[in-house]
């Protein structure tokens, strides 16, 4: 079966993604949603966002939110929408109406306790349940009268001969029997519509030309490509990506880490680490791991999307994450950082600039969380511990510490000169390196391990570093 290239669209390409907000954006309809972003944009089309509110009981407001909340923290903005579901009932019901008219749809009075018998004598038989079609109009069938007090719901009259083809983007060629498939309800009793009804409507009415989506969608296409003919509409191109797995090979459950990407924005997760590590699950582009937003969008096509389900790497995020932070401007590193170091300790103020204290810790921190952790050295409450003290500075250290402090009242308060001023002292001295700068730190910090010596006593200023050290 041929495949319509993206330029064959008169009005270019049109994909979206259509969450239904029964709880918060997960990372598989993360991903979900930034393949067909990235797609669209690609191809300098059009992405469309929909939620597909129709199950009353479970959608909530605050899971919408969640969504769109998820969706600007990873700038994955939309062209046309949010399109509700809910808000399109009257188009809804006007199309079954028309389907009705146009014997495309039908009534059925079956009541439950008619149809749970009528599945249990087919599973006695050994046979598949599916619905017999006994109110389906056919020539010359005779048809009940309808019951008195039971609202009926409406059947998509699905063909009962051929089969329905599709050329997926990622698995190839698909072809489904349309015996395997019965007749649809695609309007309740209370005259709502269903799943696979609306998502017809919509895709028809938004001229959506491609439909990339989770591999647990397959089974829906056959059905949802039969509607849309009886429709009269152009038929999307669907690519179906298969599920994300965690470390263990097990389908990805909370366990492995498979909780709301806003989630992920807490722990201290940069949302374009985020989109670089999503994009590899389940896409490549070469053996290119590391790669910009702006790179995505130029390199992404669906040949590369892979048919084989992708495995969820908390280190390889955390890898991938730490590289974003390296890369990352210090002033909105700070910002970032600001309110969680208030929210461990309450203040900043009595410590150097922030930029400057996040620009020396960000190489060796995976997080935000561990990049506030750490920050914390120049912001907690100044304290040395006794054992700790009487551990590193000893008798025969202290007058190399005072000589030290003397000659740093001088020099230019920089690391090149402080570190110049180190190693002269410890060739005074007739020392090593850590026979000073440990105790320095010590007095300093209160810790015996901290980036460069030099540059931690460059950001604490000499004030407080001279009055620290005469301490010993």
């Amino acid at each position: 079966m041929s495949q319509a290239s993206p330029s064959s669209f008169p009005n270019g390409v049109r994909t979206r993604f259509a969450p239904s907000p029964t709880g918060y954006l997960h990372l598989g309809g993360a991903r979900t949603a930034l393949f067909a972003w990235a797609f669209a944009r690609h191809h300098r089309g059009t992405f469309i966002l929909r939620i597909e509110d129709t199950d009353v009981e479970r959608s909530t407001p605050e899971a919408v939110q969640a969504i769109l909340d998820g969706m600007q923290w990873l700038d994955l903005g939309h062209d046309e929408g949010p399109f509700y579901q809910m808000q399109r009932m009257p188009r809804y019901r006007e199309v079954v109406a028309r389907m009705l008219a146009e014997g495309k749809a039908y009534h059925c009075y079956a009541s439950p306790v008619e149809l749970d018998a009528m599945r249990e004598a087919q599973r006695a038989r050994g046979e598949k349940p599916r619905y017999d079609g006994r109110w389906r109009p056919e020539p010359g069938k005779q048809l009940p009268n309808p019951p008195e007090g039971i609202n009926p719901v409406v059947r998509f009259r699905n063909p009962l001969d051929g089969e329905v083809s599709w050329n997926d983007l990622v698995k190839g060629p698909i072809t489904i029997s349309n015996q395997e498939m019965d007749d649809l309800i695609i309007a309740r009793a209370d005259g709502t519509p269903t799943y696979n009804f609306c998502v017809c409507v919509d895709d028809h009415d938004m001229a959506i030309t491609h439909v990339i989506r989770g591999d647990d969608h397959v089974n829906n296409t056959p059905r949802q490509i039969n509607i849309l003919r009886a429709l009269g509409a152009e038929l999307p191109t669907y690519g179906h990506v298969p599920m994300i797995l965690g470390p263990d090979g097990e389908k990805l459950s909370k366990r492995h880490g498979a909780v709301s990407v806003m989630q992920y924005a807490e722990d201290g997760y940069l949302p374009e680490a985020m989109i670089n590590y999503l994009a590899r699950l389940g896409w490549s582009h070469g053996d290119d791991e590391l790669f910009t937003r702006e790179q995505l969008i130029e390199w992404f096509d669906v040949d590369h999307l892979t048919k084989s389900a992708a495995q969820w790497d908390p280190k390889k995020l955390a890898w991938v994450n730490n590289h974003y932070i390296k890369l990352a401007d210090n002033q909105r590193l700070a910002d970032l950082v600001r309110p969680r170091i208030v929210a461990i300790y309450g203040s900043i103020e009595s410590g150097p600039p922030l930029d400057q204290v996040v620009a020396l810790m960000k190489d060796r921190c995976e997080t935000l969380v561990q990049l506030a952790e750490a920050s914390l050295l120049f912001y907690h409450p100044y304290q040395v511990d006794a054992a700790l003290k009487a551990e590193h500075i000893s008798e025969t250290i202290k007058p190399v510490l005072q000589d030290f402090a003397a000659q740093a009242e001088a020099i230019e308060w920089k690391r090149e000169s402080i570190q110049a001023l180190i190693k002269s002292v410890l060739a005074k001295h007739g020392l090593k390196m850590p026979q000073l700068a440990v105790p320095l730190r010590v007095l300093v910090t209160g810790r015996t391990q901290t980036p460069s010596v030099d540059a931690v006593l460059e950001l604490f200023g000499r004030d407080v570093v001279l009055e620290r050290v005469r301490s010993a």
